[in-house]
């Protein structure tokens, strides 16, 4: 691990716990989800993308909305959901437009090469795709080079997009 991905790690680290945002994220390879619930058979069920907030509604009404149970659909291995049937159905139609940018990992994690999880409410619309944070001083470091840290990032993600987080040195 370099210097500079341990700082951060332990910044990140030290920030999650004290600050209380350390979340239940489950790192799917490529899609960050939280904990999902059990289906009728016992098998787990795929875990929430977005942890359970309207994907499109970044894009409809500029803000985070949270989902209901009721309008849901599986997509990559993850369950997204909807504030309404509109949203769900948009959804639908062209996921690729609204599925947040690295599946839902924080854009500048990924930037310098590492998964974190992206916060819902620390979020940017960059040329029509969604872009999550992890958290607020991450965002503001994120925000002072956003087109050099996609750059970066598009990079990176090739090669740690199917590795889980503690795979990633």
């Amino acid at each position: 691990m370099t210097k500079t991905k341990a700082v951060l790690a332990a910044l990140v680290l030290s920030t999650a716990v004290f600050g209380g945002t350390l979340s239940p994220a489950l790192a799917g390879p490529d899609v960050n989800t939280t904990a999902g619930l059990v289906l009728a058979d016992g098998k787990p069920a795929p875990g929430l993308a977005v942890h359970g907030y309207d994907v499109v509604a970044y894009q409809t009404e500029a803000k985070p909305v949270r989902g209901d149970a009721q309008f849901a659909t599986v997509h990559k291995e993850a369950t997204y959901r909807f504030a309404s049937k509109a949203n769900l159905d948009a959804f639908k139609a062209n996921p690729a437009k609204y599925e947040p940018a690295y599946g839902g990992y924080c854009a500048y994690g990924i930037s310098v090469g590492a998964k974190f999880d992206g916060d819902p409410n620390f979020w940017k619309v960059v040329d029509g795709k969604l872009y999550l944070n992890l958290d607020s001083g991450i965002q503001q470091t994120w925000l002072k080079d956003v087109a050099g840290a996609i750059k970066k990032a598009e990079t990176n993600w090739a090669s740690i997009k199917d590795k889980l987080p503690s795979q990633i040195n």
